[in-house]
């Protein structure tokens, strides 16, 4: 049968917009994990143990949280360095504090390289915490490792907010954020982010799980996010004393 010249047309400008539709959603997947200067429960500082989980999932970008660089406690290797070389992905590091002969801070790993990279100083009393932002070409994705008093993460939290809120490109935050999101100084967060991991799959302590302390939330700046899966890995329990987590997402 044939199709009427007008009807054709219109099809085929469906299938125009569909195609356009389709072409404008990304997909990724973001991975937090808080490697504990890259020293398992066993005690062994090993740096092939946490770049073979990062290697496994496979993510795009990656928040690390409690890396050592240059210290004497970790024989002065730099951790952000040494997982970058096994896992072949760009490293970008912020120290947070100096420790131990070197310093102490959070980092990402990308397949990507970042179009640009800066740090924000957050509150806290005892030792020093920052948050770390990586702008790449389609998306921002941040990396943070929030404070351990209550009054100093309701402070952070709003640093974060205010410093995040003019974004307009697809933002995901990911951390150890050292509380669960019921906690009353996540609401600041909350106001502004959603997150896109179950809260009700413990990531710490890593043996015996019973808390979800480890987070990837997007920021609600009018992007839309569909969460494709979630897994916080059970299995490696023994690299650092918290689990590793990851989410795919497209926006």
């Amino acid at each position: 049968m044939k199709i009427p010249k007008r009807v054709a047309n219109i099809m085929i400008l469906a299938t125009i917009l569909v195609s356009a539709a389709c072409s404008n959603s990304e997909q990724m997947r973001i991975m937090s994990y808080n490697v504990h200067h890259c020293r398992g429960i066993d005690n062994n500082i090993d740096y092939k143990r946490i770049a073979e989980i990062i290697n496994r999932t496979n993510p795009d970008v990656v928040a690390l949280q409690e890396l050592d660089s240059a210290t004497k406690r970790n024989n002065g290797k730099v951790c952000i360095n040494e997982l970058a070389n096994a896992t072949k992905m760009d490293a970008s590091y912020t120290s947070t504090i100096e420790f131990g002969g070197g310093s102490y801070g959070i980092g990402l790993l990308s397949q990507q390289k970042p179009l640009s990279t800066k740090t924000i100083a957050l509150e806290s009393r005892g030792e020093a915490r920052r948050l770390l932002i990586a702008e790449f070409e389609k998306y921002i994705v941040c990396c943070t490792h929030f404070p351990l008093n209550a009054d100093d993460r309701k402070a952070s939290a709003e640093i974060i907010c205010n410093s995040l809120k003019e974004h307009k490109k697809p933002l995901l935050l990911a951390g150890d954020m050292n509380c669960h999101t019921t906690a009353p100084e996540q609401s600041e967060l909350l106001q502004m982010f959603s997150p896109l991991n179950d809260p009700l799959c413990g990531t710490y302590p890593s043996t015996t799980p019973h808390e979800c302390i480890d987070f990837i939330y997007a920021l609600k700046n009018g992007n839309t996010f569909k969460i494709l899966g979630s897994e916080v890995l059970y299995n490696d329990s023994i690299a650092s004393d918290h689990l590793p987590l990851y989410v795919d997402v497209e926006f």
